[in-house]
């Protein structure tokens, strides 16, 4: 585990080439004392896995003009990542939720389908599921087919440009885990086939059914370990009637605990990640 103060002044810990679920978390932070994290008295909740394809990019004022000036994203003050996030859209919970109960449940009945209520979007209230954007008052959104393709193009431009070859694909590695006082990061890196020496400290990203975030056939596949942040329902398993529900609970037994999400960080250098305005 390290420190260190992030962009905007606090401090944060982190584990360089690690997605650390919440179970080693809590072992490696045991130390910091951290009330959230620590917690034990959580009412269950689901552990759905979702297929994101979009990424969200969220910016102030000053963000959006220097956007608007470079005709791109880059990222300011000499760092050279472009930060953005998975964004969960409703359908991609509709999809988690179906997929949960067809693993949990794989030979329910026509009839035991048709009762089941819609339960997984009570459990989908962290940040990471918001519409609003976080860091300012704008966010953009783009497929993530279209994001790495421009990726790729600024990739493929850099190598012809400099090394005299090109069509190599964007490489990603698992970049690190940070804690906050109530939110884990997952990070995912995106680089060029020309920086592996760079970054050949931090293990590929690899389709590991058991990971917190994995890639396959043009999605990230995200497991999140804590996807509420204030539990204001419990998971109900109903085994004999093959059914899951979302039950409130007390406001006494509301819990607030960490949250996670995972950020993809592209390695641009000093180079600008441009769009077809088409």
């Amino acid at each position: 585990m390290k420190t260190r103060r992030n962009s905007r002044g606090y401090m944060e810990r982190y584990w360089e080439g690690r997605h650390l679920k919440l179970t080693d978390l809590k072992e490696e932070a045991k130390g910091l004392r951290n009330q959230y994290l620590l917690k034990e008295n959580i009412p269950a909740w689901p552990r759905p896995e979702f297929h994101v394809s979009h990424l969200k990019h969220d910016t102030n004022r000053d963000g959006l003009r220097g956007i608007r000036d470079d005709s791109g994203f880059k990222r300011p003050h000499g760092d050279s990542l472009v930060w953005w996030s998975l964004a969960v859209t409703p359908d991609d919970i509709t999809s988690a939720e179906r997929r949960l109960l067809e693993t949990t449940y794989p030979d329910r009945t026509e009839e035991q389908v048709q009762m089941q209520q819609s339960f997984l979007g009570k459990f989908a209230t962290s940040p990471s599921f918001s519409e609003l954007s976080r860091l300012g008052s704008y966010r953009f959104t783009f497929p993530l087919e279209e994001l790495l393709e421009a990726y790729s193009q600024l990739v493929a431009d850099y190598l012809k440009e400099y090394i005299c070859c090109s069509g190599a694909q964007p490489i990603m590695r698992v970049y690190e885990t940070v804690l906050h006082k109530q939110e884990v990061v997952y990070v995912i890196l995106v680089h060029s086939p020309a920086n592996q020496e760079l970054f050949s400290d931090r293990p590929l990203l690899t389709d590991d059914p058991n990971s917190v975030c994995s890639y396959k056939d043009g999605r990230f596949i995200w497991r999140p370990e804590a996807m509420c942040e204030t539990h204001s329902y419990e998971l109900v398993l109903r085994p004999d009637e093959k059914q899951m529900e979302a039950r409130e609970v007390k406001p006494s037994r509301k819990e607030f605990y960490v949250w996670d999400h995972v950020a993809v960080a592209l390695h641009v250098g000093r180079q600008v990640l441009k769009f077809d305005p088409a």
